[in-house]
């Protein structure tokens, strides 16, 4: 079976789109989730603002057993993106009237599924972080 049989399949659309936000909100917790939550864990085992090494050594260790584990996780579900799609490159987003009766092969500079998915999340991240900024730290001057 042909890459192209498997997208012609609304079962197997559907089935990759949902794999792919999975894939695309697992990686956004690697910018967001995952740090924010091993800080709120190490705030609470801390009982004064000036800990010793204990709560940042537990930190940095759940940061970094995290990112793996959801590393890992991308890794297996874009081998499931390959299994249902047949390929881990994404297809070039153009209308089927402009498609030439030739175009059978993918683009060569195509982007694969999980740079799609890292572009988008770290793309994601800075917005978000640009609007909680802007609009929802306020401002850290003494208001009078």
């Amino acid at each position: 079976m042909t890459a192209s049989a498997h997208t012609h399949n609304p079962a197997r659309a559907l089935a990759a789109g949902l794999i792919f936000l999975a894939m695309l909100l697992a990686a956004f917790a690697l910018w967001t989730a995952i740090p924010l939550s091993w800080l709120y864990i190490g705030s609470k085992l801390s009982e004064t603002q000036f800990p010793s090494g204990g709560p940042y050594a537990i930190v940095a260790i759940g940061i970094l057993a995290s990112i793996l584990f959801v590393a890992w996780l991308i890794g297996r579900l874009n081998n499931l993106y390959v299994r249902v799609t047949g390929t881990n490159r994404l297809s070039p987003m153009r209308p089927v009237w402009l498609k030439s009766m030739r175009d059978d092969a993918a683009a060569q500079g195509s982007v694969t599924v999980v740079e799609a998915v890292l572009m988008t999340s770290v793309t994601l991240a800075g917005l978000a972080l640009t609007i909680w900024f802007f609009l929802l730290a306020g401002s850290p001057l003494p208001s009078q």
